[in-house]
């Protein structure tokens, strides 16, 4: 009996022994934490709770950590700065735990290890740079400082970290550009681990990541090396590694959808990131039509880390049975409102893109079959194009807000519509002088060739001068095309090699023999003004009587 209430007695006096430690040590430990933040990021550090208990090792636990850009803490006044209040790091809670050992040998000022501090509810918010730029010698000069007192304050209690893990992250990059939005990520998971033997100040560090892409949305795994902190400005700290973006969603942009996947390398700064990567979006489409098509890319890019924007250069795609490169920007743009008199266009924010393409290697039904309903292009054919593309932000649909200038050369060209095409088949065997084949409806698998200028905007293809070959005719045209609804109307000449009289043939070919001369003109042996107006399923051809006539009075629908 009297050895089990010795024994009793022993372990309540441990047990007092340790409660003593515990707490004696908890404010020595609270403020080693917050010194050597103060010392690694030269800002003022605030850490609103901790608790130190002793049971099986070391057990460590905060709550509300608020760390500030360095220019801050030294009074540094930074003209627009975007967040003058705001922490550089905040922090909702943090625990890791500490194995203790007493062995032989043990030298005071030995590190203890820590396998994983667990942090919960981190948020990163990097300020622009010019808050940086004022006041970075003032830090330099105080790290010194601060590093001198580290020194000396370390004492017997020193922690070495082998690796960090964290849950519910986010990182803000600001901006100081008006008018552009900052970068956010939502980081569901990161760890941290050290490159030798744990997490040291002023190394690089391994990272394993999974978060949240803003726009499109999906879900980004990554691996790479981060670091080291540069202190003076943390958007220059150095990053790169590989990623896998899976499930991205496209319809977060107005006008085009897609589940997109990519992966890829990326090296540089936080702020100015090279990457190279591929990606595949097998459902590609314009909302407003439908249509599906594959798309995939190789691209090599530059990304501005404090806001996204993004130049290409250059990006090598295949639409479909397509291939074309496409080069410049991508920029996110904040809301405009609208002001009366001002040069800004109203919008609800999202991204300017600004772009040159060029196809060489493309097929138009592909682009044709993107913006129709039911996949039916107008023709088909061999394209060679060279374009300037610019979509504006804004509500409205992607086919309104988008605008496309260049010139273009179609070869190998054949009309969907069987009705255009019988009648380019009986144009070519009158332009060689052949009419009964023409009667005989012609070649119904008669080429042609097109080339000409163009551009795009508001739903409807302007062609100020386009020039349309077919065996026996060339056909110089100007007008308009409809993408929704197909509408044609266009006016131009039609230049033939036969005489008139060839083209008729027969005993009415003999009656118009006198009339050759009067059609014949720089070369042609007939030229005749047309226009051709209906729709794509029900186009109307015909001969403008008026313009033979010299008439100066134009069709009131007539293209001007």
């Amino acid at each position: 009996m009297w050895f089990g209430g010795a024994f009793v007695t022993g372990m309540a006096a441990v047990a007092c022994v340790v409660m003593v430690l515990a707490h004696r040590a908890e404010p020595m430990l609270r403020a080693r934490i917050v010194e050597g933040l103060e010392n690694h990021f030269h800002a003022r550090v605030e850490l609103d709770s901790f608790h130190l208990t002793l049971r099986d090792g070391l057990w460590a636990e905060g709550k509300g950590l608020r760390i500030w850009p360095p220019a801050q803490v030294l009074g540094v006044e930074v003209p627009g700065s975007a967040t003058p209040n705001t922490p550089l790091i905040r922090l909702e809670e943090f625990r890791f735990h500490a194995p203790i050992s007493y062995k032989m040998g043990y030298k005071p000022g030995q590190a203890i290890r820590i396998s994983v501090v667990q942090l919960k509810g981190l948020e990163v918010d990097v300020p622009p740079r010019p808050h940086f730029e004022h006041g970075a010698d003032e830090a330099k000069g105080a790290a010194g400082e601060s590093q001198n007192l580290g020194k000396t304050a370390a004492g017997m209690l020193r922690f070495q970290i082998e690796a960090v893990e964290c849950t519910d992250a986010r990182l803000t990059i600001e901006t100081s550009k008006p008018g552009k939005l900052p970068l956010e990520f939502a980081i569901a998971h990161l760890k941290l681990t050290g490159k030798t033997s744990g997490i040291s100040v002023g190394e690089a560090m391994g990272f394993e990541a999974e978060l949240t892409n803003p726009r499109p949305v999906g879900t980004i795994h990554t691996n790479g090396s981060f670091g080291p902190w540069v202190v003076e400005d943390p958007g220059e700290s150095p990053l790169t590694g590989d990623y896998r973006f899976e499930n991205a969603d496209l319809g977060g942009f107005k006008g085009i959808a897609g589940i997109l996947s990519s992966t890829g390398h990326y090296q540089g700064t936080l702020r100015d990131l090279v990457v190279d990567g591929e990606t595949d979006t097998p459902d590609f489409r314009l909302t407003h039509f439908g249509t599906r098509l594959p798309l995939h890319t190789k691209f090599h890019a530059r990304v501005d880390g404090t806001n996204g924007n993004t130049w290409l250069e250059p990006v090598e795609a295949r639409l479909g049975n397509s291939h074309f490169w496409a080069q410049g920007q991508v920029v996110r743009v904040a809301a405009v409102a609208d002001r009366k008199g001002g040069p800004d266009r109203p919008h609800a924010g999202g991204h300017d893109i600004s772009l040159t393409l060029n196809v060489d290697r493309g097929r138009i039904e592909d682009f044709l079959r993107l913006a129709s309903r039911g996949g039916t292009p107008l023709l088909t054919g061999a394209l060679n194009m060279k374009a300037g593309l610019e979509i504006q932000p804004g509500p409205v649909p992607l086919d309104e807000r988008l605008r496309l200038t260049g010139t273009f050369a179609l070869d190998d060209v054949q009309f969907a519509s069987a009705k255009i095409q019988q009648r380019i088949g009986e144009l070519s065997a009158r332009g060689q002088g052949r009419p009964k084949d023409a009667k005989a409806g012609g070649d119904a698998d008669v080429r042609s060739t097109m080339k000409g200028n163009f551009q795009m905007a508001g739903g409807v293809v302007t062609l100020p001068a386009l020039e349309y070959t077919v065996p026996g005719a060339v056909i110089d045209l100007k007008g308009r095309y409809g993408v929704e609804g197909g509408k044609l109307d266009f006016a131009g000449t039609a230049k033939m090699q036969a005489t008139v009289s060839a083209m008729v043939g027969g005993w009415k070919g003999l009656l118009l023999k006198p009339m050759d001369r009067y059609f014949q003109k720089d070369g042609a042996g007939t030229e005749v003004p047309i226009h051709i107006n209906g729709t794509r399923e029900n186009p109307q051809f015909g001969i403008d009587f008026d313009r033979m006539k010299g008439s100066s009075a134009q069709r009131p629908d007539a293209p001007q």
